[in-house]
């Protein structure tokens, strides 16, 4: 929630201490008769308001709105974009707006090149976040990762861009806090790789997957991803691009007002204050990638546009500081009020049973106790309660966080497929999983019961109902169906998912979006703490 500074409710001039003179049974002379009654009343509203509904109260108070301000700074071949770069996190530091500059590693590395100290040095008062190692220099995430399975796909995302990382850590001293994909060449293998790297969330936009363009979970991450209607720019160089962003940010508050409060993201890139042209675009459009002898310097500016984007973008700013009960936010802030409550909650029999009853009826993401549970989540729970149940144990459950699956399921060829099993042969089915999740950390693609295999989806549903019924399960089990419906918040591939410039023409990438679908098993919203 927003601070609030108390109002300062003492009287000058008024003498509450007692006199030396006055004894404990007696009236204090310097207590005035209307000032005695009035320090009564007092006594009286302390000893009754924890008994008060303050419901009404609170209803006044605005639902808190948090707006976290990033840029993408990226681009190493025009060097005024490190002087904007500089004057854009100079400007924040003076009006007392901490942002995130995610930081491509060729971009830290051209700036030490060049000996800007100075320009290191104003970033670093803010945080810094990653936002790939070369960007658009080709191949780019999802081009080489469009073939890739889930376990290799992350060991390439890993040997490709470790070295951006390790450069920034050098040359900022500290670890990227967050990640972006360039452009909207995004990848779900990317994520268990960051979390390897020390990277700790995921901040950008694009459309391949997001819940209510509010942040949430997947991947084991926070992600501020797909905001759409809570993303608002101000256009820079358009004619009353001020008052038009002012509009907009006031309609997306009161929107997220309406729902309790949440979060608006916005995003620049340094070079668009001083270029005509996006310095990729100019060198690597449609998968071309000149060497270094070749790359041409974008057309900028004049200098009376330029300071027009940098007067404008402050009084952007400015205006956003003075809405009230709105605060500017940074990654660190942001993990810390949506915080994945569900990592510290100790399940009893009560989640467990609630739980077991919802993944018969749909798997997806579920509200439980001021906080959400992915799908992943709810198997790897119901895994491990009816393990304790076998060993008689009835202590509370820790959650252990779960990817997805790697590949679609596929049936088993040949054989009779059973449509009951015996309690002995799914038992040993649970004890399997559970070995198998705890050496690859992520869902099954198939569950084994003798020479059948199931999908995880059926096995959870099976497993729902088993525990739902209690200690009384008879010597057959229907296997169930599952429903798994997670993956509705993830994009269909289409090349319109992919329509950044710099992809080779036509691209689009259907493994990546399978993959993308089997990880919403990871996918939950995130909820603000109150």
């Amino acid at each position: 929630m927003t601070q609030r500074t108390q109002s300062d409710h003492s009287r000058r001039g008024t003498d509450f201490s007692l006199s030396p003179h006055c004894g404990q049974t007696k009236v204090c002379p310097t207590f005035s008769k209307p000032l005695a009654l009035r320090f009564r009343w007092l006594l009286l509203v302390l000893l009754i308001a924890p008994f008060l509904n303050l419901e009404a109260v609170e209803s006044q108070t605005p639902a808190p709105i948090y707006v976290t301000l990033w840029f993408d700074t990226e681009d190493y071949v025009l060097p005024q974009s490190d002087d904007a770069a500089k004057r854009l996190a100079e400007m924040l530091t003076k009006l007392g707006v901490k942002s995130t500059f995610k930081i491509v590693g060729e971009k830290a590395r051209v700036l030490e090149q060049r000996g800007r100290k100075d320009v290191i040095a104003a970033l670093k008062k803010h945080e810094i976040g990653y936002h790939s190692n070369l960007h658009s220099g080709q191949p780019t995430p999802a081009v080489y990762l469009q073939h890739a399975g889930w376990e290799d796909g992350s060991a390439e995302f890993y040997r490709r861009e470790v070295q951006g990382v390790r450069e920034i850590q050098r040359i900022f001293g500290a670890t990227p806090i967050c990640y972006g994909q360039p452009g909207s060449s995004w990848a779900p293998q990317s994520y268990p790789a960051l979390k390897r790297m020390g990277v700790s969330m995921y901040l950008d936009e694009a459309s391949q997957v997001g819940i209510g363009d509010q942040p949430f979970y997947y991947g084991g991450m926070l992600n501020v991803f797909k905001m759409r209607s809570t993303v608002v720019r101000m256009d820079l160089g358009k004619p009353d691009n001020l008052a038009t962003a002012q509009a907009e940010f006031q309609k997306a508050v009161e929107k997220l007002r309406q729902q309790g409060g949440g979060t608006i993201s916005i995003y620049y890139h340094p070079c668009e204050f001083v270029h005509r042209e996006f310095w990729d675009g100019v060198n690597f459009r449609r998968g071309a990638n000149p060497p270094r002898s070749e790359w041409k310097l974008p057309p900028v500016q004049t200098a009376e546009e330029i300071e027009r984007n940098y007067r404008d973008f402050e009084q952007y700013v400015q205006f956003i500081q003075k809405q009230a009960g709105v605060r500017f936010v940074h990654c660190s802030d942001l993990m810390k009020l949506y915080e994945d409550r569900a990592l510290s909650f100790d399940f009893t029999q009560k989640e467990i049973a609630a739980l077991a009853q919802a993944v018969r009826k749909e798997i997806t993401f579920q509200p439980m106790n001021g906080f959400t549970l992915s799908a992943a989540d709810s198997f790897s729970l119901l895994t491990e309660a009816y393990l304790s149940r076998l060993n008689g144990e009835r202590r509370p459950l820790k959650l252990k966080p779960l990817y997805g699956p790697a590949r679609t399921f596929s049936p088993s060829v040949g054989g009779n497929k059973q449509a009951t099993i015996r309690q002995v042969e799914f038992s040993e089915a649970v004890r399997d999983v559970s070995r198998f999740i705890q050496t690859h950390g992520r869902v099954p693609d198939e569950v084994w019961i003798g020479a059948q295999s199931i999908s995880p989806q059926d096995y959870l549903a099976t497993l729902g109902a088993v525990i739902e019924g209690g200690n009384d399960v008879t010597t057959n089990i229907p296997l169930r169906q599952g429903k798994f419906t997670a993956d509705s918040y993830v994009a269909e591939d289409a090349p319109k998912l992919w329509g950044w410039v710099i992809f080779p023409e036509g691209f689009h990438a259907p493994k990546i979006m399978e993959l993308a679908r089997l990880q919403a098993w990871t996918l939950k919203p995130a909820l603000l703490a109150r």
